[in-house]
């Protein structure tokens, strides 16, 4: 059993054995292994980044889809008793219905982000697709107020709308930063929760300073998102790669007049690497990038949430490009079904490159150490263009999620890194892979039962 408190552990298993009433001794083992999960998830939900190793409960393939839904359930349990500020309840987006979420102290002292919530239109079958928007720099009331207008008559419904306010003000204060990453990291697992939303349906956008946010998030958080929309912006791309964005659709939209820090050039670069992706691999980089003719930095804003709410997300995609960046300091610990355990770059002065293709159930997987040169600058001195260095990367270790989506588990898999035969031989369903991805990505298309440890050295 994991080191968690034993009280805890205690009380839960009591709880849930009271509920259940009398139960055989199988019941009673799968009450206190959920109880063992309930609790480990709460160390989870704290910030404990431990591993689960427990795998009291047996797993086949054929009765995989009760198991992750047995785990889907401790989630939800531990989520449902974690003392943090939910969500309002949702209403009419119509009503302008306002929360606030408390951003942590040792992140951003004095940090309320204050928030529209709300919803338009019929619920869909499947659930309400997401929409967060994030807003420009001028002043924070009306940009909020804007966003509130937006979310009104933007013609999307049905769909809900999380429309935050910047907390505070002030120089190269920004949307990426890791106090409004806790916010997002807890959207989105909230969102997860909530039956009324499609989780392969949620999209970032936003406006000006926004839509910088929106790009940079988009390129960190793309394995979350069906879509995402910048406008009036345009990020260098060193902060926001690409390659991250495949099979994530993107629309930037900019003026061609709009050349404050370089945005209408930024959107060039981006539109010319976006296509020569899209070239190489056809129907991977799907992207809408284009300059409005004689627009400055004001361009209609009403065209992008049409488009990405066109477009759903693949949860399990089969080609996965990534670059591992620091985003104001701070890594992801996986993306799509990729999870880091050590770092193949020593520091930020390089990133580690990672490209996995699935084909049958051959996996071959490539890392890369990559270097950046700067070889244009913006007359204010930004960033505008880069060459990338690319060497294979000699340590490191990561783990291969994968699922029936992914692979045949009844047949033999061949993973090969960065050129040489890594594994061969079947994988096998355990407890432990689908709670520790549950913990991770806290995505309920993500439950990965079987995993491939792999180290580089």
């Amino acid at each position: 059993m994991n080191k968690f408190s034993i009280f805890t552990i205690l009380i839960l298993a009591a709880l849930l054995f009271n509920a259940c009433g009398a139960a055989s001794t199988a019941s009673r083992s799968s009450i206190e292994t959920k109880a063992e999960i309930i609790a480990f998830f709460s160390e989870s939900l704290n910030g404990n980044e431990s591993t689960y190793t427990g795998n009291s409960h047996e797993i086949t393939w054929g009765n995989l889809a009760n198991v992750q839904a047995f785990v889907w359930e401790a989630w939800r349990e531990a989520n449902l008793h974690f003392n943090e500020e939910k969500l309002i309840p949702t209403e009419s987006i119509e009503l302008g219905r306002a929360g606030k979420w408390h951003l942590p102290e040792h992140l951003e002292p004095h940090a309320i982000m204050n928030y529209y919530w709300g919803s338009k239109g019929v619920r869909p079958d499947d659930g309400y697709p997401l929409f967060l928007y994030l807003h420009g720099s001028g002043n924070p009331e009306r940009e909020w107020a804007n966003g509130l207008r937006f979310a009104q008559t933007f013609n999307d419904a049905p769909s809900i709308y999380f429309v935050p306010q910047i907390p505070n003000t002030g120089s190269w204060y920004r949307w990426y930063q890791q106090s409004k990453q806790f916010a997002w990291e807890r959207l989105l697992r909230l969102a997860f929760l909530d039956k009324e939303i499609n989780p392969n349906k949620i999209y970032f956008f936003g406006i000006s300073e926004g839509g910088y946010g929106s790009q940079r998030l988009g390129a960190f958080y793309a394995d979350y998102l069906a879509g995402v929309g910048p406008m009036a912006s345009g990020e260098p791309l060193k902060n926001a790669p690409v390659e991250n964005y495949r099979n994530t659709p993107f629309s930037l939209l900019t003026g061609s007049l709009d050349d404050g820090f370089g945005r209408n050039q930024l959107t060039i670069y981006a539109k010319e690497a976006f296509s020569t992706l899209e070239t190489k691999y056809p129907g991977s980089f799907i992207h809408r990038i284009e300059l409005i003719p004689d627009r400055g930095h004001s361009i209609p804003y009403g065209h992008t949430t049409p488009w990405l709410k066109q477009f759903t997300r693949n949860p399990h995609p089969k080609h996965v490009s990534w670059e591992d960046f620091a985003m104001h300091g701070r890594y992801r610990r996986g993306f799509h079904n990729i999870v880091v355990n050590e770092r193949s770059n020593d520091d930020e002065s390089q990133r580690t490159y990672y490209e996995m293709i699935i084909d049958g159930n051959n996996i071959s997987l490539t890392v890369d150490l990559v270097s950046y040169e700067t070889v244009e600058r913006h007359q204010t001195g930004i960033e505008m263009k880069f060459a990338r260095t690319y060497t294979p990367a000699t340590k490191g270790k990561v783990t291969i999620y994968l699922c029936p989506e992914l692979i045949n588990p009844n047949e033999n898999i061949t993973l090969t890194v960065n050129g040489k035969e890594a594994f061969r031989g079947k994988v096998q369903p355990e407890l432990r892979h689908i709670v520790n991805s549950c913990a991770i990505f806290f995505d309920p298309t993500r439950l990965f039962p079987a995993a491939i440890e792999v180290d580089l050295k």
